[in-house]
């Protein structure tokens, strides 16, 4: 059978969740399907270097922009170039434009069916939604063929907000490969890293974008005790606007910020707790990645964070809006190493029960599969991982 030809409409293909897990499909799918991938900011593409070299992913300059004004004109060269591929995939808001093309010319004959992806929230939505974007996403996924979700919260927006039917509405977990993370991470894959004697090490993953709110751990790693260290893996804007807030606080000579780094489970194992001080999440990859290294986690109560961590974890996830409670939880886990290993263990049996990632490609395998009509995507002859 010929490989499938995907389309990916991405953001931005820096790596991220939605990325990684872009990624770890198109790797599990093999030489079953080939991919073609656009990014709305076309200079972001960061997670192309996690695709397998046996993985036919092209990355074409010359495709119609993601980025730009609505216009029938931009609309009709999406509908042209659609024809070329049997799938399109598509995620986040910053694809919504490919989205609307697909459905004001979905009486085209030759259109292949369009499946969106909707992870999360930048910071101009993450305290209200945009009730024109909500507008537009509304009407764009009329003739999407199906709409996956993470979380339980995006289930419910989906549902109730951009009113999207029961059945078009898929909510998928986040996966991983947790044995991966079961194993020691290795001495060396934090660039520049020496743990010290009686260091407490606070790491996080995550992109520097102002949704992140790095800035909220550098203030409460810098008060929870002059032995916390702080670790910073990812890219982004926000880079500057952290350090700085850093040299302030007085943790400047204790806050690494390697950059990207292409595989966690090389690493965050290093790490003693791991905290997320975002404004706004759903089911972060991240996490699920620090519970299978058995790390205790300090975050803030967004997305479906608190369900997914262990229930003797639930009391350190605390209110987006206060910074105290938030510090409080990370200065007890700073002063108690016994606890700390406690809790990681229990996050760390939790996700083996729950976040394993054999279901998460088996149940994205039967979705895409069906929206082809066919049955080998990610089947075992098919896999390359």
């Amino acid at each position: 059978m010929k490989p499938a030809k995907i389309l990916h409409l991405h953001s931005t293909f820096n790596l991220g969740g939605k990325e990684a897990r872009a990624v770890r499909l198109m790797n599990h799918f093999g030489d079953a399907a080939e991919h073609v991938i656009l990014s709305a900011e076309p200079n972001s593409l960061s997670a192309r270097d996690a695709i397998d070299r046996n993985i036919k992913a092209a990355f074409p300059k010359d495709a119609p922009s993601l980025a730009g004004k609505p216009s029938l004109k931009r609309y009709r060269a999406f509908v042209t170039y659609f024809r070329e591929f049997d799938l399109i995939l598509s995620y986040n808001w910053g694809s919504m434009d490919g989205v609307m093309a697909r459905t004001l010319f979905s009486r085209v004959e030759g259109l292949p069916p369009l499946i969106h992806h909707e992870d999360g929230f930048n910071q101009d939505e993450h305290t209200k939604l945009n009730w024109k974007r909500n507008w537009f996403r509304t009407f764009a996924l009329g003739a999407a063929q199906a709409l996956v979700v993470p979380s339980e919260q995006l289930a419910g927006i989906a549902r109730d907000i951009w009113k999207q039917p029961e059945q078009k509405i898929h909510r998928i977990p986040n996966g991983i490969d947790v044995k991966r993370f079961e194993k020691k991470a290795q001495r060396g894959a934090l660039p520049g890293f020496v743990k010290r004697d009686g260091e407490v090490v606070v790491g996080t993953v995550a992109g520097l974008r102002a949704i992140k709110n790095l800035p909220r751990l550098v203030r409460a790693c810098a008060a929870a005790g002059d032995n916390v260290r702080l670790v910073i893996v990812g890219e982004g804007p926000d880079r500057d606007a952290i350090v700085a807030e850093a040299e302030r606080a007085g943790l400047g000579d204790r806050l690494l910020m390697p950059g990207f780094l292409a595989d966690p489970a090389r690493y965050i194992g290093l790490f003693d707790i791991f905290a997320l001080s975002s404004d706004s999440e759903q089911f972060p990859i991240s996490l699920i990645e620090a519970m299978a290294a058995a790390l205790p986690v300090v975050a803030t109560d967004v997305g479906d964070i608190k369900s997914m961590v262990s229930q003797a974890n639930r009391g350190f996830i605390k209110p987006l809006d206060d910074e105290s409670k938030f510090l409080e939880s990370l200065t007890t886990l700073v002063q108690h190493q016994q606890l700390r290993e406690d809790l990681g263990m229990q996050n760390r049996a939790k996700a083996q029960a729950e976040y394993n990632e054999s279901k998460m490609l088996g149940r994205y395998g039967l979705l895409y599969g069906h929206a082809l009509g066919r049955s080998d995507l990610g089947a075992p002859g098919s896999r390359i991982s």
